[in-house]
């Protein structure tokens, strides 16, 4: 069953994103568990019979669609159909039009991270994007735009990406 996940169980899903991303991916404990103050910001999960988190997905509500910012399951759990019950659970409750960001496809574990959410519907836009850096630490990353249930044009990509970089990574296009 889908759950809003509480400020209670950060802990829980701060060390899976430490586990599921890159460092330049994901913001400092701080930083992210600020997060959860923000209104237009929540986080769905799935939790086993012991309340042992086994898949997040964090997402940021925009007037006119949703960005999916941080998505992982635990290790134990990929591979038997978790994240795709999940996508499909939050897009019917959300209602709206969705994107995400995705790495490059340039080693095998990107092909098939593009593989997967492409076989859930989203389509990847051919537009070059550029991640803003989450920290001082922490450099910007190339990355492709992927929107649900449809392509989007260049000028809904700029506007997609205006609407991004201040709510988001608190940076003005």
């Amino acid at each position: 069953m889908l759950h809003t996940l509480t400020i209670d169980d950060f802990d829980q899903m701060y060390h899976l994103m430490e586990a599921s991303f890159p460092q330049d991916e994901y913001r400092p404990y701080a930083g992210q568990k600020t997060l959860f103050h923000d209104p237009d910001y929540r986080v769905y999960a799935y939790f086993d019979d012991t309340h042992t988190l086994l898949a997040f997905l964090a997402v940021w509500d925009f007037q006119d669609f949703a960005f999916l910012e941080h998505f992982a399951v635990a290790p134990t759990c990929r591979n038997l159909g978790l994240g795709s019950r999940m996508l499909q659970e939050v897009a019917s409750q959300i209602q709206k039009p969705l994107c995400l960001e995705a790495e490059l496809p340039n080693t095998e574990l990107a092909k098939r991270r593009l593989g997967f959410y492409q076989r859930n519907g989203f389509c990847v836009n051919p537009y070059a994007y550029m991640q803003p850096a989450l920290a001082d630490t922490q450099g910007p990353i190339p990355l492709c735009i992927l929107t649900y249930p449809s392509a989007i044009s260049e000028l809904e990509f700029c506007r997609l990406r205006a609407a991004l970089y201040p709510k988001v990574y608190g940076v003005i296009p």
